[in-house]
């Protein structure tokens, strides 16, 4: 199954070329996720950003164990005329350093076979001074899914001008529960509820390959 959205058809067919790889944790998250921005510096024509190797990562911070998943293949899209972003993830692609654990958390918890992508589009709300790009805070609203299942999310970030990019960075929390995983609490694979997902992706003028 694949994203429903242009970034999510051109990233289906670039892993059906390239294959599907990486390890996965216990979450997602993402997970996935997440914001974008309003403006750009009144001299910059591009009005669609890109990018397919932005850095997410999750940290699970349970009693007796705390542990990450990282992926650098975070796919974004940003239309600034529409003021929309879509930001999403291959699940498979994350990886705690621990294949056994990687391995049960994407058959038994994330169901990746089923479900394969997290995924986050929404609108952006603050208005930004286009002339002052420097650690601008950014908010966005929108639905992120995962296993089949979208909630609300509101996302704060920050986008900073570099070149002609725009790197973004963001942090939130998710609940797993919301998205009906019944996380496992053996000692091994013990995952909180709680997630804290973190996302860095310089991106480029552009928009997917083939969706032009």
């Amino acid at each position: 199954m694949c994203s429903r959205s242009p970034v999510g058809d051109a990233f289906c067919a670039g892993r059906k070329a390239a294959g599907r790889g990486g390890l996965i944790p216990g979450l997602m998250v993402g997970l996935l996720g997440v914001a974008g921005v309003l403006g750009v510096p009144a001299y910059a024509a591009a009005q669609t950003y890109f990018a397919d190797n932005g850095y997410v990562e999750f940290v699970s911070r349970a009693p007796l164990l705390e542990f990450k998943g990282v992926s650098s293949t975070l796919t974004g899209f940003v239309d600034l005329e529409a003021g929309t972003v879509d930001f999403f993830i291959d699940l498979e692609t994350l990886d705690t350093d621990n294949r056994r654990r990687d391995r049960d958390m994407r058959r038994n918890y994330l169901e990746t076979a089923r479900h394969p992508f997290a995924e986050f589009m929404g609108e952006i709300r603050s208005a930004l001074d286009p002339t002052a790009l420097d650690d601008t805070p950014v908010q966005v609203l929108g639905s992120f899914t995962m296993r089949g299942i979208s909630r609300e999310l509101e996302v704060t970030g920050s986008v900073t001008r570099e070149g002609d990019g725009l790197r973004l960075r963001a942090s939130w929390a998710l609940e797993l529960s919301d998205f009906n995983i019944d996380r496992p609490r053996v000692v091994f694979y013990e995952l909180s509820d709680t997630q804290t997902i973190n996302i860095d992706i310089l991106l480029r003028p552009g928009s997917p390959p083939g969706s032009l």
